[in-house]
């Protein structure tokens, strides 16, 4: 699969990405920002069917996509391509409502922009999909069971956030911190994250 190896700290040269979204002209604007950053687009889509056939038969390392579109909405397709072709997804929504948003997150979504947004917001959302995806991969690797899978990504989530406030770091940095902390003490990550979560949480 093409994403096993991305990095969301190399190039962008030879990513590649799906656009779906029903508004033709917002359509347009995101495929030029992504061509104008060194991705190779290989699918536009309309609608929320038509996203995830294309993702099945390209799998690309992204995808941009609208929440409101017609005969599929963006996260149920977000839901189809995270069990056919799992990839970075990043959602597009005209409301940051908190319900919605959870849901979006429960589909794989990695990151969100809220509309209207300009063309500078969409590159650091594409990036931290991108990056949230990798860690995805990462933490897949070392666990075979779902159920464990689903809650270690939940703690780590947890506590890279605490990393990132009390210790100032990135949130790809705050990854790497848990993943070396986990290889150099020969401890799970889920265990790195709980004693996280121990030391700085509330």
């Amino acid at each position: 699969m093409t994403n096993s190896g991305l990095n969301a700290s190399n190039s962008t040269e030879n990513r590649r990405a799906i656009v779906a979204e029903d508004e033709a002209l917002i359509r347009l604007d995101i495929v030029e920002t992504l061509k104008e950053n060194g991705f190779e687009i290989v699918g536009e889509a309309g609608d929320g069917e038509e996203a995830v056939n294309l993702a099945i038969e390209h799998e690309p390392d992204l995808i941009v996509m609208d929440i409101k579109m017609p005969r599929l909405d963006g996260i149920s397709a977000a839901e189809k391509i995270m069990k056919e072709a799992p990839c970075a997804i990043v959602m597009l929504t005209a409301f940051s409502d908190k319900e919605l948003i959870e849901r979006a997150k429960d589909a794989g979504t990695m990151a969100y922009l809220v509309k209207p947004f300009a063309a500078k917001d969409l590159l650091p959302a594409v990036e931290v999909a991108l990056s949230r995806h990798q860690e995805m991969l990462s933490l897949e690797d070392s666990i075979a069971d779902l159920q464990d899978r689903l809650v270690t990504r939940k703690q780590v989530d947890r506590a890279k956030g605490l990393l990132m406030e009390k210790m100032d770091l990135a949130e790809p940095e705050a990854f790497r911190w848990i993943q070396k902390t986990s290889m150099d003490r020969r401890l799970s990550m889920r265990e790195v994250a709980e004693a996280v979560i121990d030391q700085l949480g509330d």
